[in-house]
């Protein structure tokens, strides 16, 4: 008699029967992750306890990956290949980048488990619940994103440093991503740097060198001047700095409230042309599309569209000079810092540089042919320089 033989595990069931809850849970309840391209066509994951089950698809995903039959395979051999796969344009994540490369990282081989591999996390600090993503061990290294963006944004930075033997932690700042979204709060440099020493303290971490995109810049500097027995070194990518050309819309602003973003309607249209245009030069569309679903999915939330304008109203109204003026108080910086420049950055002017130079004469700098999020633009000058910058 002929032993029957066994049944055949489809590619995408082999991926989901390796999920790890403690690497990465969705937050919300009913999350649904859509698997697009495999022969055996699409199916949704959906989380129930602590696993992960493979069902028919129903209604619409919150996430969706898609790729053809062999990148599928090719991640389930080797999950770490994911972010190249994204890269290259063979795996597209849309909707909740955050939940697609959380699956993911959730689901990677049990050789690439362990304290070193990619994996998410909400944190409890002073300054409530933040969301984190980190991988490697070694000297910790937080990375933070500029404003309407996520720690997703930092994903490539992430994998790059934690290759070279640092811990990479990427955080969603106050009102953006899957952090907490007060709604009084000031959501400008000076709150921001207290919820990061937060997050410090509550990761048990005395010291850290920091890396920045334009707000997370401007709060890596304010860190730096506040606290600079908790900062080691700064890498700044095109950081956020005072303005110091005139502002006509400064004395508008002091009158109008953030939080009528409560109540505004969010046109997508008008929002992903503003989003795109932020980085012009990117190193690929799907980071451009990336960029927009992250933006949009809190921008269309009362409490994140209430951030954002928050605290876009507080990088304008920032003073340059002054007792408290940024420009005035640049020169007490003490961290080593490490400017990166874009020359086709639309926000921050390269000419700012000049500025820097005397405020700061000791700081390094690198320009790049790029626009305002380098890191995405020109990762791999971007990753070389911050690697030997943060080892000197």
């Amino acid at each position: 008699m002929t032993p029957s033989a066994a049944p055949r595990v489809s590619t995408l069931q082999r991926l989901v029967e390796r999920y790890d809850a403690r690497l990465f849970w969705p937050m919300r309840a009913g999350a649904r992750v859509r698997l697009e391209g495999d022969a055996d066509g699409p199916r949704d994951v959906v989380f129930e306890g602590d696993r992960a089950f493979l069902v028919a698809i129903d209604g619409r995903a919150d996430a969706v990956l898609s790729a053809d039959p062999e990148t599928w395979e090719a991640l389930v051999r080797d999950v770490r290949g994911g972010m190249g796969a994204f890269e290259a344009g063979r795996l597209r994540i849309r909707r909740d980048l955050h939940l697609g490369v959380g699956f993911l990282a959730a689901t990677a081989p049990a050789d690439d488990e362990g304290p070193g591999g990619l994996r998410f996390a909400q944190v409890p600090t002073a300054a409530g619940e933040l969301s984190i993503c980190e991988a490697g061990d070694g000297d910790p290294v937080v990375m933070l994103h500029g404003l309407g963006a996520t720690k997703v944004s930092l994903l490539p930075t992430v994998a790059a440093l934690a290759g070279l033997g640092h811990r990479a932690i990427a955080v969603d700042l106050p009102g953006f991503g899957d952090s907490v979204k007060p709604i009084r709060a000031a959501y400008d440099a000076r709150y921001f740097a207290r919820a990061v020493v937060a997050l410090l303290d509550a990761l048990g971490i005395d010291r850290a060198d920091l890396v920045g995109n334009s707000l997370g810049g401007r709060v890596a500097i304010e860190l730096g001047l506040r606290l600079p027995e908790r900062v080691g070194r700064l890498g700044l990518l095109a950081p956020s700095l005072a303005w110091l050309r005139d502002r006509p819309w400064a004395p508008l602003l002091r009158l109008v409230t953030p939080q009528l973003g409560l109540l505004q309607p969010a046109p997508r249209p008008v929002v992903e042309r503003i989003v795109r245009a932020m980085v012009p030069g990117g190193s690929g569309e799907e980071w451009a599309a990336a960029g927009v679903d992250e933006f949009l999915r809190a921008y269309l939330t009362p409490r994140g569209r209430a951030a954002f304008y928050a605290t876009a109203r507080a990088i304008y109204l920032e003073e340059p000079h002054g007792p408290d003026g940024l420009w005035t108080r640049l020169a007490r910086l003490q961290a080593p810092s490490l400017f990166v420049w874009g020359r086709r950055d639309r926000l921050v002017p390269i000419a700012f540089r000049h500025h820097v130079e005397a405020a700061l004469p000791a700081a390094s700098h690198l320009e790049l042919d790029c626009g305002h999020v380098p890191q995405l633009e020109r990762p791999a000058a971007v990753h070389e320089a911050l690697a030997a910058f943060l080892t000197a």
